[in-house]
């Protein structure tokens, strides 16, 4: 079997004329001195910005903190301050996750199989092939066993 090839090698490519020019940019702003010569010359502004690169968009910057060697940051003998979104963030979650478990355990049964067996046993009872499940009758306890 012949390896695969790129389908964009055996498909005629278009020609375009001679005269037909190629938009590389679009400049929002007067050409600086010096770039008439040089029409695609890269400057500190991009095409549609207005802003240069500011000082803060610096890559070497760290913006983390330094590893302290301490778990979460907090040294042993500190005691840890909760900020006050975790409270209603850990009864909210453990609150409605119970309240998913009991609306679980409690839903009707809606199932196929639950339905089946029902209406088989709705359709024999009206047959008259399976008897009718009314409650049996407790059989009396003679008076002499009391």
């Amino acid at each position: 079997m012949p390896p695969l090839r790129p389908l964009a090698r055996h498909l005629p490519r278009p020609s375009l004329p001679s005269t037909t020019p190629i938009i590389l940019s679009i400049r929002t702003h007067p050409p600086s001195t010096g770039s008439a010569s040089r029409p695609f010359s890269h400057s500190r502004t991009h095409a549609f910005s207005h802003t240069g690169m500011r000082s803060a968009d610096a890559p070497h910057e760290s913006h983390y903190d330094p590893p302290s060697g301490w778990l979460f940051g907090i040294p042993p003998d500190e005691k840890y301050k909760k900020e006050g979104w975790e409270n209603v963030w850990v009864w909210g979650f453990w609150g409605s996750l119970g309240v998913a478990v009991v609306a679980y355990a409690y839903k009707p049964d809606s199932s196929i199989q639950t339905w089946a067996l029902e209406e088989a046993r709705r359709r024999l009872e009206a047959e008259g092939i399976l008897p009718d499940p009314s409650p049996l009758a407790l059989p009396s306890v003679p008076e002499s066993t009391k």
